[in-house]
């Protein structure tokens, strides 16, 4: 009787623990992300959009990748130590992209529209920058931004 509660106590301690993995760690390796608010002035007034922030080598590397999806006004800002011309890509991206390049004095220095999925081509940020948003495929000019717009993040 005392080996037969000793399994049973192992057992719902196994599953116990395989439960809180499942609950706690993310889906299929994803990275878990902070979120902040992201606002920019544009020349039609400002937005707000809600951003998941990379701001590790890992989170960065990681990305959107995977992802299926991405609500309006949504999005990742990819934050780097210090300025310099940035390259980025699509692999393992299943949406398109806008990737919009954003200098050290938090200004819009360039935007690379519609990024194809899945592909390797590299996206360069044509200027020195430390900072890329990545929203929606088109969303960019939906929402008007252009070069030389501020750009502030609340964490």
């Amino acid at each position: 009787m005392r080996q037969y509660r000793l399994n049973v106590t192992r057992a719902a301690t196994a599953a116990l623990a395989v439960i809180i993995v499942l609950i706690v760690a993310p889906a299929f390796g994803d990275t878990v992300f902070k979120h902040a608010s992201l606002k920019i002035e544009t020349r039609n007034g400002p937005l707000t959009l809600d951003v998941e922030v990379a701001d590790t080598d890992k989170k960065r590397e990681h990305g959107l990748m995977f992802r299926r999806n991405l609500p309006e006004k949504a999005g990742m800002i990819f934050l780097f130590d210090d300025e310099h011309t940035i390259t980025m890509w699509m692999k393992n991206t299943y949406i398109p992209l806008d990737m919009v390049f954003i200098g050290d004095d938090w200004r819009i220095k360039h935007i690379a529209r519609e990024a194809e999925p899945l592909s390797t081509d590299i996206i360069p940020s044509v200027h020195p920058t430390s900072r890329v948003l990545e929203i929606g495929g088109g969303e960019a000019a939906k929402l008007g931004l252009a070069p030389g717009d501020t750009v502030s993040l609340r964490q």
